[in-house]
């Protein structure tokens, strides 16, 4: 390994989560162009398409803190591999199904396989990286998880114009990256000595400082604000409001991943001349401009416009945060605490599109944005308050 950050990305055991982080946005980024023809195929409201997210992160919510532990005590690949196979074969079995039941179902099997895959990325940097590399390395991550869900949206509505079901049939490219971790992968495993009950009382330690919840907290609303105002409600927005094709809803939300991407690259340079608390202040105030901009508008290439300033957000926001709390525990916990973690984000995608949907059935679309726009508000006030 380099000293410098400037080379780390060219680090094999980088690349590899690379590859993971990839498979893991997978999932959802991928498919959120075609939500307006599985709308039109299967006869849903708007609502009922939010289930193809809700139902493919409830697992996460359940299983990560499980799966975190298992992978403290038997090592990150016994968990990572069989996830990745799982994720692959239950996506591929979501672009065969005809029956809304029974994609539901399968969605809910590729969440399954997908649940410990963004905590255990996060935990293998924790692992091999420390300080200002952590840093650097976390932003690198950040950059190609935006670089996926700027690429995944655009080759995803490209896909749906053939069909909705083809977007489905990516996850196979989950089956190489399982090979890759199992044969290239070379990470330190944890050697936890310690009987389970100590394991449990050192975890929820690191767990229950002041600091850290606040970071999951912050979390939860920041895929909240992802998952049920921008994900599930832009590409709706677009199409009810401009007419919008599944190829330009990819374009408008790959330019905020764009700028994700960007943003977040710097993050070793920037994390070492501003404080932390002032980045996540910054990205909350450009949320709530993107939110509040995006109901005015009533033009298809307009909506480019919120779409960066959000994706410089997320650059600001989603790396810092995930840096500050893998450096907030040990590696004999280390899994645990960020599946705990991973657990919070789940739950943020799931009731995401449920609490922004009971919105909008009871106000209209513009308030799906609004209520968001609030949501970061808060966020603003959960880091002057615990964020030190």
């Amino acid at each position: 390994m380099k000293k410098e950050g400037k080379a780390l990305y060219l680090n094999r055991n980088l690349q590899v989560i690379f590859a993971i982080t990839l498979v893991a946005v997978m999932g959802v980024a991928s498919v959120t162009p075609a939500f307006p023809k599985i709308k039109e195929y299967f006869q849903l409201n708007a609502q009922q398409v939010g289930y193809l997210i809700m139902y493919f992160t409830i697992p996460g919510i359940f299983l990560a803190p499980f799966l975190g532990m298992f992978a403290d005590r038997f090592g990150r690949k016994t968990i990572i591999v069989p996830s990745l196979f799982l994720f692959a074969l239950a996506g591929f079995a979501c672009g065969l199904s005809r029956n809304f039941d029974l994609l539901i179902l399968f969605r809910f099997l590729q969440g399954t396989g997908a649940a410990a895959l963004g905590s255990l990325n996060l935990t293998l940097i924790g692992d091999l990286y420390e300080g200002r590399q952590r840093s650097t390395a976390m932003g690198y991550n950040a950059s190609v998880l935006s670089i996926g869900t700027a690429s995944y949206p655009a080759i995803g509505g490209g896909l749906a114009m053939l069909g909705w079901y083809y977007p489905f049939f990516l996850p196979l490219l989950a089956l190489p990256v399982g090979f890759f971790v199992l044969f290239y992968l070379k990470n330190p495993e944890p050697r936890n000595k310690q009987n389970f009950r100590e394991y449990l009382k050192k975890t929820y330690t690191y767990l229950q400082q002041r600091r850290v919840l606040g970071l999951m907290l912050l979390n939860i609303l920041t895929f909240i604000i992802l998952y049920g105002s921008f994900l599930t409600y832009v590409p709706l927005a677009l199409a009810d409001k401009v007419n919008a094709e599944a190829w330009q809803i990819g374009i408008v939300l790959s330019f905020a991943s764009i700028a994700t991407a960007v943003t977040s690259s710097q993050l070793g340079r920037l994390s070492s001349t501003h404080g932390d608390k002032s980045m996540l202040i910054s990205a909350y105030v450009l949320y709530i401009i993107t939110l509040i901009i995006i109901p005015l508008l009533d033009h298809i290439w307009l909506f480019l416009i919120p779409s960066a300033i959000y994706g410089i957000g997320q650059g600001l926001n989603f790396p810092t945060i995930q840096s500050m709390l893998a450096g907030s525990a040990p590696i004999e916990v280390r899994a645990a605490f960020l599946s705990v973690n991973g657990m919070v984000l789940r739950g943020g995608q799931t009731l995401g599109p449920w609490l922004i949907g009971l919105v909008y059935v009871a106000f209209g679309m513009s308030w799906a944005f609004f209520a968001g726009a609030i949501f970061a508000v808060l966020m603003i006030l959960v880091v002057l308050t615990m964020i030190r």
